[in-house]
């Protein structure tokens, strides 16, 4: 059988046009590389080489050979650093998910950037869903990992990561009373007992819808709740229609909806957005390896930030 040391034997007996300077090249000697020649002219049924007092010169049979020798020596060569530079993250392919409140967080578009500008090679495919519909897509092995809210279940194939919490506010139509003389302040969650509230539908985000039916029990009421929205997106349009206020992560205010103000709550009430990262168990190496290399760094960037302010104040 012919392997791919035979078609490096040949191409080094070519290029030398020398069997003694070959097997010096290729590390061997002489007396097997000769062997090694001859059986791979008998697997042909041609010889490849015409023997010369000097040397050797190929036969037509052996230059056709080689010709294709070489270039099924580079094509293994490529495979071989295709495949090296595929476990080190440096390219192939990644899919990525993420919530639409996600997708405006500055610490995934930042993740995104650094994956794009330190792996070029690496073909990212993004989806956006929901939480439920995204953790779903990840046991199902459609994407690699997902940035999600809280899932309101515990997970026994996968790894969630918790990342960040992210502060919440309340979103109103911008000629609400409140939105013209509480903006500079911190507004506690009861004052809102008696607005009608739009929620974004529990199926699709049962751990924020949890959260803030939970908030709004413990300061002292049973929202209203008036609207249950598909996206957290029209949650901020019903708001802007006027049908109601809602109560979304911070970074949904860089939508810049028209027609939607935003409040800060009271911090006694505790209520966050927790930001997460999904992936299945075990060991990540390749593409995945480099996301979640520069996630971790961040997430310590972060910390780092967070510890620092903390000291300044």
């Amino acid at each position: 059988m012919i392997e791919l040391r035979h078609l490096r034997y040949a191409v080094a007996v070519a290029e030398e046009g020398h069997i003694t300077r070959a097997a010096a090249r290729l590390g061997i000697q002489q007396p097997p590389l000769s062997q090694q020649i001859r059986a791979l002219e008998a697997a042909i049924g041609a010889p490849l080489f015409r023997r010369q007092p000097r040397g050797v010169e190929l036969t037509a049979a052996g230059r056709a050979f080689v010709e294709k020798a070489r270039v099924i020596l580079r094509d293994t060569d490529l495979a071989v650093e295709a495949a090296r530079r595929a476990s080190r993250g440096q390219e192939g392919q990644l899919a990525i998910g993420f919530t639409s409140s996600a997708a405006f967080h500055p610490f995934v578009t930042g993740v995104m950037r650094e994956m794009r500008e330190r792996a070029p090679a690496i073909t990212l495919s993004l989806e956006e869903a929901s939480t439920g519909e995204l953790i779903e897509a990840v046991e199902a092995d459609r994407l690699d990992a997902a940035f999600v809210r809280s899932p309101s279940e515990r997970l026994e194939n996968l790894t969630i990561t918790h990342l960040l919490d992210e502060e919440m506010l309340v979103a109103l139509p911008d000629h609400h009373p409140r939105a013209r003389k509480d903006t500079r302040r911190r507004i506690s969650l009861g004052s809102l007992a008696d607005e009608p509230l739009i929620l974004y539908r529990r199926p699709t985000g049962p751990g924020l819808y949890d959260s803030i039916i939970a908030a709004c029990r413990a300061a002292g009421f049973s929202p209203k709740v008036a609207q249950e929205a598909t996206r957290m997106v029209s949650t901020l349009s019903l708001v802007a229609a006027g049908l109601g206020i809602s109560i979304v992560p911070e970074s949904m205010a860089r939508l810049e909806t028209a027609g939607v103000s935003y409040l800060r709550l009271d911090r006694a009430t505790g209520l966050v957005a927790p930001l997460a990262l999904a992936r299945k168990k075990g060991p990540a190496g390749g593409t995945l390896g480099r996301l979640l290399a520069i996630v971790t760094r961040r997430v310590k960037d972060r910390a780092g930030g967070d510890e620092g302010l903390a000291r300044r104040s």
